[in-house]
């Protein structure tokens, strides 16, 4: 995999770099010959309301560009957080082009369409929570809301998710508003 890596506006600090190498080192680990170039661009952006950095990561993929950004105060936890995003991306891509057929977990059939109920909400930390009616709580992130923003969610509300396996247990592929 071919890596760029940009600094604007300021210098780039060595922990920076060297955690882009790792986290670099794990999408090679789990994506081996699909990402074919990364560039990330971290600039120091004072006059945004967001924050004081922007992390930017562009990965090329066969027949696809991802794009992430990430805004904020302070700039290893935005790498992390971009990482983890680009990472659910790439997994997503690469379910679809395999047109995975989903295993069970817990009684729950994955990729198929389930309700619940907001549990928990980080919005400050881009995820949450959802409880199906069987109790189980099931992660999911910001990147994998569709038509919502985790600004319009409120711990109570009605969702529709897909479920799929994730790192740490069950995750939402997808969630929608139950409107």
């Amino acid at each position: 995999m071919e890596l760029k890596i940009e600094a604007r506006n300021l210098d780039m600090r060595k922990g920076w770099q060297e955690k882009i190498e790792d986290e670099r080192n794990k999408l090679i680990r789990h994506y081996a010959n699909f990402v074919l170039h990364l560039r990330v661009t971290i600039e120091a952006t004072p006059g945004y309301k967001e924050g004081g950095f922007e992390v930017r990561l562009v990965a090329s993929v066969p027949n696809d560009t991802v794009v992430v950004k990430r805004w904020g105060e302070k700039v290893r936890p935005l790498l992390v957080e971009a990482f983890d995003v680009l990472g659910l991306q790439l997994k997503e891509i690469v379910r679809k082009k395999q047109n995975h057929k989903s295993p069970k977990v817990q009684g729950a059939v994955l990729g198929i369409k389930s309700s619940g109920t907001i549990r928990r909400l980080f919005p400050e930390e881009s995820y949450g929570f959802i409880l199906t009616p069987d109790k189980q709580e099931v992660f999911f992130h910001e990147a994998s809301l569709k038509d919502v923003g985790m600004s319009d969610l409120d711990e109570g509300d009605e969702v529709f998710f897909a479920m799929e396996d994730g790192e740490k247990g069950p995750q939402a592929a997808w969630v929608k508003a139950a409107v």
